[in-house]
């Protein structure tokens, strides 16, 4: 250990509280970060944390800060470990916060439709323990069976029936934290407050630069009562981007709106032409019957034909999928998603331009987008590359370069150039792009203000200044 009074935190809170396993150390370096492992094959690894700290409780969580703040020790949180922009990297003079012990379900009321957990809960085993009572969070990220409740409110997440049930701010009811200085709060009373500012949105988004996450209340569904699928082929991505704003904008609320490029098309449906567009519809039984009807009478106006339903089908069986990157990179492939958004004016040219821009990458073997989230002014889209590398060396400058050529291009056109996975490392650069200069020297202050002696997991969202 290269912390220095570790002996009196471990008498706070406890000595087992402290991980010495040089396999779990190796393990909590970083996160799902493509570029970490890309690192990691190179021959660069990050470090192991200077100490990990595995609290389970409250009260655990205040020792740990308060002895860093102290001593202004670095901490940095860590949940179930998920991320993929680069939020968690550790440092030899860090301590590595570990929740992942932290994960009881702390109530489910299915009177107020509310159900608490703690932060470190696993996102799938929230959903299965409500689901038992006939309820539905309704948040299903790709990553929902190797993340946190308490990574998705860290990251501002996103899941894939948003278009229904809303993100996570849409989701959370209140949310309890420990700041910087060991103090706890908890943001968030009623189903709706006139009381200021909400400042659940301090911890929204924070990932890990605020305070950390203690515990989650989400506001509840019950389950649906009916299901059903469409599923369409567009001529081009600007056809289908027309007929999915028709359908929002009309009024109809499907869960799962999704549409891919001929490119991604064929990739995942190889029985598939054109730009598959993929509906799922839930909830009382004349609702759905209604709005799959209504859907399939503005894709008919539209000139655009149905395709088969077992798309859709075999999308749900294989939604949660999640790559291994150690894989790919002994082919000496570099592959990552990149998820950005933009209004509906504007997504056509973000895509049109973005997509061109990958092909002036060297190597580049895949360059495709889909769109999985949709809004009444705009929708996002889920940018993939794919680059042959031919040496290890070669691996990080195309990793990078891919992320610069599709947020440059979304810049350009006035996108958000983060829709649901955070800012990290890999986004911090183009902040300013997103908040204008004002914005970041605002959110410094807020930071400045709240952790003074700068010991919350240093090097995210801000860029260096």
């Amino acid at each position: 250990m290269t912390i220095a009074g570790l002996d009196a935190l471990a008498a706070a809170i406890g000595a087992d509280r402290i991980e010495h396993d040089a396999a779990r150390l190796d393990a909590r370096r970083h996160d799902y970060w493509a570029l970490s492992h890309v690192r990691d094959f190179a021959g660069a690894p990050a470090p192991r944390p200077g100490a990990l700290v595995r609290p389970r409780s409250i009260a655990d969580v205040q020792a740990v800060l308060s002895f860093a703040n102290e001593r202004r020790v670095p901490v940095i949180p860590f949940g179930l470990g998920s991320g993929v922009v680069g939020g968690v990297i550790a440092s030899p003079d860090a301590i590595m916060l570990d929740l992942g012990a932290m994960d009881a379900v702390r109530f489910i009321d299915p009177v107020n439709l509310l159900a608490g957990f703690d932060a470190g809960h696993n996102g799938l085993a929230a959903e299965e323990a409500v689901a038992a009572k006939g309820l539905t969070i309704g948040h299903w990220p790709q990553s929902v069976a190797v993340s946190s409740v308490g990574g998705w409110i860290a990251t501002r997440a996103s899941g894939q029936l948003s278009t229904g049930y809303g993100n996570i701010e849409d989701i959370v009811h209140s949310i309890e934290a420990v700041l910087p200085n060991g103090d706890v709060v908890v943001l968030g009373k009623g189903p709706r407050a006139s009381a200021g500012p909400d400042l659940r949105h301090l911890m929204l988004g924070s990932e890990g630069m605020l305070g950390v996450i203690t515990g989650v209340t989400f506001s509840l569904r019950r389950a649906p009562e009916a299901k059903a699928v469409s599923c369409f082929q567009a001529p081009d991505m600007r056809a289908g981007f027309e007929l999915q704003r028709e359908i929002v904008q009309r009024g109809w609320r499907p869960p799962v709106m999704r549409q891919y490029d001929e490119r991604e098309s064929r990739r995942q449906y190889g029985d598939a032409t054109h730009c598959v567009i993929m509906i799922a519809h839930e909830g009382p039984a004349t609702l759905v019957e209604v709005e799959r009807a209504a859907v399939a009478a503005l894709a008919a106006e539209a000139g655009i034909p149905t395709a088969p339903g077992k798309i859709v089908e075999r999308w749900f069986g294989h939604r949660n999928t999640v790559p291994s990157w150690d894989t790919l990179l002994a082919r000496g492939l570099v592959v990552d998603t990149v998820e950005v958004s933009a209004s509906w004016t504007d997504i056509g040219a973000v895509y049109d331009d973005a997509v061109a821009a990958l092909k002036g990458i060297e190597g580049l073997i895949a360059g495709s987008a889909h769109s999985s989230h949709v809004y009444r002014s705009g929708l996002n889209l889920y940018f993939t590359f794919a680059v042959q590398t031919s040496a290890p060396d070669q691996m990080e400058p195309a990793y990078l370069e891919g992320w610069r050529r599709i947020l440059d291009a979304t810049a350009r056109h006035g996108g958000s150039v983060a829709h649901h996975h955070g800012v990290g490392r890999v986004r911090r650069d183009w902040l300013a792009t997103e908040l204008g200069d004002t914005g970041v020297a605002l959110l410094r202050r807020v930071k400045a203000a709240l952790d003074p002696n700068g010991i919350m997991n240093a090097g995210v969202l801000l860029p260096d200044a």
